[in-house]
C-alpha cells in the first residue's frame, strides 16, 4: 500500500462494504495482517467522538493479535483502569460473558476492559463522562497505541513473515449528521477538525468517511487533515449526463443480476439464459434503469419482486407493482418546499453547488452522485424522478423561464395534465384502483403547486381554471379510492 491513511467515500449501500472485504481478501493474500469492522457495531453512530474510534481500533487489533502472543500494554491498561474509575458504575454480567475469548490472559483482559468501557458508555450520560475523559488525553492515548500495542504488533508480525498490519475501519461514513453541543456537523468535526488524529496510529488506515463532505466547502480542508486525495466509489452510471444510455454500466448490472442465477457460466452464456429469470430483457433493463446503478437498490427491488411473484421469470406486471411501493414510500418522506427546488435544479443542472443545502438529499439518496471524464455530476434518483408529479413541476419551471404567466398555465395543463389524466383512465377502466388512486393524487398535487404561485386576485381567471381542475382531481381520487373498497392508508 503507497499511503499510510486512505479514506473511501461513497453512497450508502453501493458495495464499498463488499469492495473493502475484497480488499482484506487480496490484502492477506499478500500476507498482510488485515483487521475489518464495523464502526456501527461498535459504536453509537449518533455521538461519536475520537476517543470512540481509538477505542475500538485498540480493541479489534488486541483481539486479532492473541494468537501471537503480543506483550501486555501495562500503559494502555491503566489509562483504560482510570476511565472506567471515572465512569462510576459497575458493568454487567452480559457484557463480560459476551466479551470472553480464547486465548492469553493478557490480551483477554484488555479487550475485557475496553468491553467493560464500551457497555457501561451505551448510556448517554456515562458516554459523555467517558469523553470528557479522554479527550484532554487524546494525543497521550495515541501515543500509547502506538508505541504499547501498533509497534509491537508489526514488529512480532513480520516475525511470522507478515508485510503488515492493515486496520479497516468500516461505516463511519454512517455516523448521524446532526451537530455537536456547540453547533458543529459531527462529520465535519470528525474528519474535518480532528483528521489530523485519526492519521496518526501507525498502520495502515482505510476510513470510510460521508460522501458529502468532499462536495463540501471544507474538501480541500479535509484532504489536508489526511494528507491524500480520498478515494471515491462511484454509482455504477445507467445513462450519461446528457440522457443517452450509458451501454458500459448497464451492460455491469445485468450481469451483477444474472450472475447470481448463472454463477458459474460466462458473461455471453448468461446473456442467453435471461428468459430463464425474466419474461423479457426490457423487464431486466427496467430494473436496472431504475436502479439508477445503486447496488443495494438493485437488488432490493428484484428480491422484493421475487418475493411478491414466488415463481420465475419475473413478469413486468409484478416489478412495475414493486417500483409503485418504492416511489410512494419515497414521496412518503418528502420534503421542504426549498429541497422541493433543491432537486428540480439539480435534475436540470447535474451538478450541486452549496453541499449544505442538499447533505439530506445526499444522505437519504434522493440525490446520486456519477463521475465521467469530465469529473462529478449529479442526477435525481430514478424511482423519485419517475413520478409524475416531480416531473410535471421541472416542466412547469422550465415553462417558467421563457412564457408568459398565461402560457405557463396554459402549456403546463396541456404537458403535464394531459399525461397523468391518461394514465388515470387507463388505470381506471383496468380496475387498477391504487395506480388510478396515485395518478389522481399527482394531478391533484400538480394543480396545487399551480395554484400557490398565482394571485387570486390579480390573476383571477386563470385562478379559477385551474383550481376547478383542483376540484375535478380532487373528486377522482376520492373515487378511485371508493370504487376501490379501500381507506387512503392503503394508498400511501
Amino acid at each position: 500500500m503507497s499511503q499510510p491513511v486512505i479514506y473511501l467515500q461513497s453512497h450508502i449501500g453501493c458495495g464499498k462494504s463488499t469492495e473493502l472485504l475484497r480488499l482484506q481478501a487480496e490484502l492477506e493474500w499478500e500476507d498482510f495482517h488485515v483487521v475489518y469492522f464495523e464502526s456501527s457495531n461498535n459504536m453509537e453512530m449518533e455521538n461519536v467522538d475520537i476517543a470512540d474510534i481509538l477505542l475500538a481500533i485498540a480493541s479489534r487489533v488486541s483481539e486479532s493479535l492473541q494468537p501471537f502472543k503480543i506483550e501486555q500494554p501495562r500503559r494502555l491498561q491503566a489509562l483504560l483502569k482510570e476511565a472506567e474509575r471515572h465512569l462510576h458504575t459497575e458493568v454487567g454480567l452480559e457484557a463480560e460473558g459476551s466479551l470472553t475469548h480464547k486465548g492469553s490472559e493478557e490480551e483477554i483482559h484488555l479487550s475485557l476492559q475496553i468491553g467493560k468501557i464500551g457497555a457501561k458508555a451505551k448510556v448517554p450520560a456515562l458516554r459523555s463522562r467517558l469523553h470528557e475523559y479522554l479527550e484532554p488525553r487524546t494525543a497521550q492515548f495515541i501515543d500509547i497505541i502506538n508505541q504499547e500495542l501498533l509497534q509491537p504488533a508489526i514488529d512480532k508480525l513480520k516475525q511470522f513473515d507478515k508485510k503488515g498490519l492493515v486496520v479497516i475501519v468500516d461505516n463511519l461514513d454512517r455516523v448521524d449528521v446532526s451537530p455537536k453541543p456547540w453547533g458543529r456537523p459531527q462529520p465535519e468535526y470528525l474528519f474535518v477538525d480532528r483528521g489530523d488524529q485519526l492519521r496518526k496510529l501507525k498502520c495502515h488506515l482505510i476510513y470510510t468517511i460521508p460522501l458529502a463532505l468532499i462536495f463540501s466547502n471544507e474538501s480541500a480542508t479535509l484532504i489536508q487533515r489526511f494528507g491524500v486525495q480520498p478515494k471515491v466509489l462511484p454509482m455504477v452510471p445507467v445513462q450519461h449526463r446528457d440522457g443517452s444510455e450509458c451501454k458500459e454500466g448497464m451492460d455491469l448490472l445485468r450481469q451483477m443480476v444474472l450472475a447470481r442465477a448463472f454463477p458459474n457460466l460466462m458473461p455471453k452464456q448468461r446473456i442467453d439464459k435471461i428468459k430463464e429469470v425474466f419474461d423479457s430483457s426490457e423487464t431486466l433493463d427496467r430494473l436496472c434503469r431504475i436502479s439508477g446503478g445503486h447496488v443495494r437498490n438493485l437488488l432490493g427491488i428484484l428480491n422484493a419482486s421475487i418475493r411478491k411473484q414466488r415463481k420465475l421469470p419475473l413478469e413486468s406486471q409484478i416489478l412495475e407493482e414493486v417500483i409503485r411501493e418504492q416511489k410512494n414510500s419515497r414521496v412518503a418522506a418528502i420534503i421542504t418546499d426549498e429541497e422541493w427546488e433543491l432537486l428540480e435544479k439539480i435534475a436540470r443542472e447535474k451538478k450541486v453547488v452549496e453541499i449544505n443545502q442538499c447533505r439530506m438529499l445526499l444522505h437519504s439518496m434522493f440525490v446520486y452522485e456519477y463521475r465521467d471524464s469530465e469529473g462529478s455530476w449529479f442526477d435525481v434518483n430514478p424511482l423519485f424522478a419517475e413520478k409524475t408529479e416531480f416531473k410535471s413541476r421541472v416542466e412547469s419551471q422550465e415553462l417558467h423561464q421563457n412564457k408568459s404567466v398565461k402560457d405557463i398555465i396554459d402549456l403546463t395543463l396541456f404537458t403535464g395534465l394531459k399525461k397523468i389524466s391518461k394514465e388515470y383512465d387507463k388505470f381506471f377502466l383496468k380496475k387498477d384502483y391504487p395506480q388510478a388512486f396515485d395518478s389522481a393524487v399527482s394531478a391533484y398535487n400538480f394543480c396545487q403547486s399551480i395554484l400557490t404561485t398565482l394571485d387570486q386576485e390579480n390573476q383571477r381567471d386563470i385562478y379559477s381554471v385551474v383550481n376547478a381542475l383542483f376540484e375535478y382531481w380532487k373528486i377522482n381520487k376520492e373515487q378511485a379510492k371508493f370504487y376501490g373498497g379501500l381507506e387512503q392508508d392503503d394508498f400511501e
